[in-house]
């Protein structure tokens, strides 16, 4: 099985996933799992009526991210939380990838000014 960049096993591509198959590809045991889960209000697996967890996929990049933070990082809990909240409404990429408001404004007023001299 390969490898991703946080160390764990990949995730294979399906829509859900058992408590023993995210606790494998996580490389964590289940029981920090289910601690994580009251600590991390994103983590939040679906129950099956007989009261199963079953995570989906966005739920076991999240557990990644926490274990990446935790692990490696060296991160606290509330650390973690709080660099994860900072972090919520964007995508799991780097925010340095993503422009700046003000860069974007920028742009729409150099657009807007080249709009206006064609204009004229």
């Amino acid at each position: 099985m390969k490898e991703d960049a946080y160390g764990a096993a990949e995730i294979p591509d399906k829509f859900y996933f058992k408590i023993g198959e995210v606790s494998h590809i996580a490389g964590v045991p289940p029981y920090v799992l289910r601690f994580w889960e009251t600590e991390f209000k994103q983590i939040k697996p679906k129950r099956t009526d007989a009261g199963q967890r079953l995570y989906r996929k966005q739920d076991v990049v999240l557990v990644l991210t926490i274990k990446h933070l935790l692990y490696d990082r060296k991160f606290t809990i509330e650390g973690a939380r709080q660099h994860l909240k900072k972090k919520s409404g964007t995508a799991p990429e780097p925010a340095a990838a993503l422009p700046d408001i003000a860069e974007i404004r920028a742009e729409l007023i150099l657009i807007r000014d080249l709009i206006d001299a064609r204009r004229r």
